[in-house]
């Protein structure tokens, strides 16, 4: 006779991944989400105190890159935690995917943010609106 005890049923687990799933993304939205309202107040800061020659540009820059490199690595815990109960060959196909490309956007992110860094390292931070030569760039000249 094989006695078989379920501490917690399948349904219910279900239920508090999905709760703790939401909770995780949820995080890594704000997380995003307040480094971009950060990013932006310190912006238009610098942008009044320079009158319209803000320094600092790279600065801002590396810090909101921190936020959604944080933000990012939040939303693939989530897609972790989502395929942590008895997931099927479809979930586990779309985490591969969604990791792959989440782990790119992380690497490219990671790749400018040292650029960034080694930048303000050089002191290289020119006003915002010229390039490295301090000329100001045309109106149809792209931008970073």
């Amino acid at each position: 006779m094989i006695l078989s005890v379920e501490l917690l049923p399948e349904s219910w687990l279900r239920d508090a991944v999905g709760l703790l799933v939401r909770l995780v993304e949820a995080a890594g939205a704000l997380i995003i989400f307040i480094g971009a309202v950060w990013a932006f107040a310190r912006f238009l800061t610098a942008l009044v105190r320079a009158r319209g020659r803000a320094r600092g540009f790279n600065g801002i820059r590396l810090t909101l890159g921190r936020f959604l490199a944080l933000g990012l690595e939040f939303q693939l815990a989530g897609d972790v935690l989502r395929t942590a109960v008895a997931p099927s060959f479809t979930e586990i196909g779309q985490l591969a995917a969604i990791a792959a490309i989440r782990t790119a956007l992380n690497f490219f992110l990671a790749r400018e943010i040292a650029h960034e860094r080694a930048e303000l390292e050089r002191g290289d931070d020119p006003p915002v609106g010229t390039e490295k030569t301090g000329h100001p760039r045309s109106a149809g000249e792209p931008g970073r």
